[in-house]
């Protein structure tokens, strides 16, 4: 039997799925988090053969000194995942100080946690990417921007989603963003592209192939969402876009992808963007070694009626997977802001949609900068059907919604 520790499999909610998947194909699944096993949920403490308690996961001693305990309990580690952004780097470091080859290692991570240093794995793919800059002084930053012109973006080029984002339009607004800088961080600067987020989603394997591939699309920017308490919209795609499918299969290539969940992100051109290409083109965003946040897995499920837990697991027990996909349709995200007056009620939505509706959700506090407050998730066959709902869910009383055009 093959050992697994999952990290932190209790964060997102959902994740738990994936263990069960793996418990299912049998493997020993062991746990390592900082949340009492009392208040697991019931079906988590049913998908794991072990779950190990740290005072915090932030404490590298305590999950290094996890890991230890369950080695010498159960033996070799064949895997260790959290499939989270946020411990990629703790991930590798505990791979790389227990020998598990299994995933990346220390080595690995500024290729794939530095925006800046994405750039040449993009463009060895032939993957066009936007100009930058390492953040160094005003003088510096104005040179660039000189040759770019504003308005340009900034943000941590090792962070996580849009976080610290800042989109600069002029001097004043460039010298206001060196004093709102985190310390001891890394900032890098890019030109601004007019473009809507799309993005690869895939399982890798072993052989660095795609078992299963999709995307979704943000047509608004998360970076204005998080600035600007918006409200978020996304989608599964129906069908993905054979350039999109391209771009991903040649990304994944070239940073030596192998048997992972990933999301890869980039831009579709709104406008022609010299030296870059022109409208509808696809250029680099960045990419994410682990599986798109929040419910996007589930969202998968519902748009090609399949199982992504179980293909990922399959991959891991056994390099290959039989889940089939079936109809294909559009799965809309639709995450509202509260504080907003909305054209029709919560309850009113519930009964308009309940056909289609597949999860009302309150979104944590930890997640509703990006994701909204309140969250619904449904499925259309055609994107008119979709874009109706969008519009009733988000729509705003007059006064609002003229508040709400300002702000954008």
């Amino acid at each position: 039997m093959k050992n697994f520790i999952f990290i932190s499999p209790n964060f997102p909610a959902n994740y738990w799925m994936f263990c069960r998947e793996l418990k299912n194909n049998g493997m020993n699944v062991l746990g390592i988090g900082d949340q009492p096993y009392d208040e697991l949920s019931a079906e988590l403490k049913d998908s794991l053969n072990e779950y190990y308690k740290v005072g915090s996961l932030e404490n590298y001693e305590e999950v290094y000194r996890g890991v230890a305990f369950l080695i010498f309990k159960h033996g070799k580690i064949d895997w260790l995942e959290s499939n989270n952004e946020y411990w990629l780097e703790r991930d590798a470091r505990l791979r790389t100080e227990f020998h598990i080859t299994s995933g990346f290692q220390v080595e690995d991570m500024p290729r794939i946690k530095y925006k800046s240093k994405m750039k040449e794995y993009y463009q060895k793919a032939g993957i066009p990417t936007a100009r930058y800059h390492l953040v160094d002084n005003f003088d510096g930053c104005r040179k660039f921007i000189d040759e770019v012109g504003y308005p340009v973006v900034a943000k941590p080029d090792n962070g996580v989603g849009a976080s610290h984002t800042f989109k600069l339009e002029d001097d004043a607004e460039l010298a206001s963003f060196f004093g709102a800088m985190l310390p001891d961080v890394t900032y890098i600067m890019e030109e601004f592209i007019d473009g809507e987020v799309c993005s690869y989603d895939a399982v890798i394997g072993s052989d660095g192939e795609p078992m299963f591939e999709t995307g979704n699309v943000t047509p608004y920017s998360i970076m204005d969402i998080v600035n600007n308490a918006g409200n978020l919209v996304y989608y599964i795609v129906k069908t993905l876009s054979p350039d999109v499918r391209e771009a991903g299969r040649k990304t994944a290539k070239s940073f030596g992808v192998r048997n992972r969940f990933i999301h890869f992100e980039f831009f579709r051109l709104l406008k022609a963007h010299k030296g870059l290409g022109k409208k509808g083109d696809v250029i680099a965003l960045e990419v994410n070694m682990r599986p798109c946040g929040g419910f996007t897995p589930d969202m998968i499920n519902f748009s090609h009626s399949t199982n992504i837990y179980k293909i990922w697991a399959d991959m891991i027990a056994f390099g290959r997977s039989t889940m089939p996909s079936g109809k294909d349709q559009f799965c809309a995200y639709a995450g509202r802001r509260d504080g907003k007056d909305f054209s029709l009620s919560h309850e009113e939505i519930l009964e308009k949609y309940s056909r289609c509706l597949k999860m009302v959700e309150r979104i944590p506090d930890v997640l509703s900068g990006a994701m909204g407050n309140q969250m619904y998730v449904a499925t259309f066959p055609t994107r008119k059907k979709m874009d109706a709902f969008y519009n009733d869910v988000l729509e705003c009383k007059k006064d609002d919604k003229k508040k709400e055009n300002q702000e954008k």
